[in-house]
């Protein structure tokens, strides 16, 4: 049985930007093939992986979810969709996932990392 995180919230929200990404080509975004693929492509990718955090965590799910996200925001210039409503919601979308998986990497840093707070040493007089 699963347990809930409360970082797997990030996730869901990933997963949801990884639906309109999924949908972007039919429904908001009059997009050449290329771009069309490559919002697919990426969304697929981001969903299975967010599924894959919800279900069962582990960090590496956070790492691809990053580099999905900043291939996004890159992808336009490398394929060739500029100045394109594509170009634009490859962007946006891009940039959530991105921030909600850096997002998740630090907050499980902290909690490994960081943790709580040490108490303090006691004064022996």
């Amino acid at each position: 049985m699963m347990k809930w995180r409360k970082e797997s919230a990030l996730d869901l929200y990933n997963l949801a930007a990884a639906i309109f990404l999924l949908a972007a080509p039919w429904l908001f975004v009059q997009a050449n093939p290329t771009a069309a693929i490559d919002l697919r492509i990426s969304g697929a990718a981001i969903a299975v992986m967010s599924l894959a955090a919800i279900v069962a965590f582990s960090i590496w799910e956070e790492w691809i979810n990053l580099f999905v996200g900043c291939w996004l925001i890159a992808s336009p210039w490398l394929l060739g969709f500029t100045h394109t409503r594509a170009m634009h919601f490859a962007i946006a979308a891009g940039a959530v996932v991105a921030f909600m998986a850096l997002l998740e990497l630090w907050l499980e840093y902290e909690k490994t990392h960081l943790g709580p707070a040490a108490p303090q040493a006691v004064e022996r007089h």
